[in-house]
């Protein structure tokens, strides 16, 4: 994460994304696979087994490929008519665009329900003993089991995470650097999918 500075002279906080180059990998139709989409993937420094060599034959290598319906993958709600092998540059964001940003948020271990769920906890006088951060009680008198989907302590983060109408606030399209406001799910270094909102 960053910040810019705006015309009215305040900070804002931005996250710096590294937003290609990208390329088309495959075009999916419905007639060849039963619905539209285009597949697109990073250029990546890494070696590919024979089957993924083979599917990117005449591209340059693509690591990781993701998959985004025919008009979410450009900013024109129309749907441009995408080839195989063809360059997707940054400069289809422009200042001012809202997006939407998915991404595998940072694992995070074995978490209480203070933490996971947010719960207030008990008291921490007037006869508690070590229970500041219990979860409290889990059963009831009826049916005498634990309902399922009950919120304990358990792993957290790990998971796809989705955050929408984030504002594109810089675009620097030589060095394909993306400034977008606010934080963003993930790790430095996560493969982040950017969609037009």
């Amino acid at each position: 994460m960053s910040r810019i500075f705006n015309e009215q002279k305040r900070a804002v906080p931005v996250t710096l994304v590294e937003a290609g180059p990208c390329f088309v990998a495959q075009i999916k139709t419905k007639e060849s696979d039963g619905y539209d989409a285009v597949q697109i993937g990073l250029v990546a420094k890494k070696k590919l087994n024979k089957p993924q060599a083979g599917h990117q034959k005449n591209l340059p290598i693509l690591s990781p490929l993701r998959e985004f319906k025919a008009a979410a993958a450009t900013n024109d709600k129309k749907a441009a008519s995408f080839k195989r092998g063809d360059e997707i540059k940054i400069d289809i964001f422009t200042p001012g665009d809202r997006v939407r940003v998915s991404a595998i948020s940072k694992g995070k271990g074995f978490a209480g329900v203070v933490k996971r769920h947010g719960f207030a906890g008990g008291p921490a006088s007037h006869g508690q003993k070590h229970s500041l951060r219990a979860p409290g009680s889990i059963g009831a008198g009826w049916p005498q089991r634990v309902w399922k989907g009950l919120r304990m302590g358990g792993r957290l983060g790990g998971e796809r995470i989705s955050v929408q109408n984030l504002p594109v606030v810089a675009v620097d399209a030589k060095q394909n650097i993306l400034a977008l406001g606010g934080a963003i799910p993930g790790r430095p270094g996560t493969v982040v999918e950017i969609t037009a909102k």
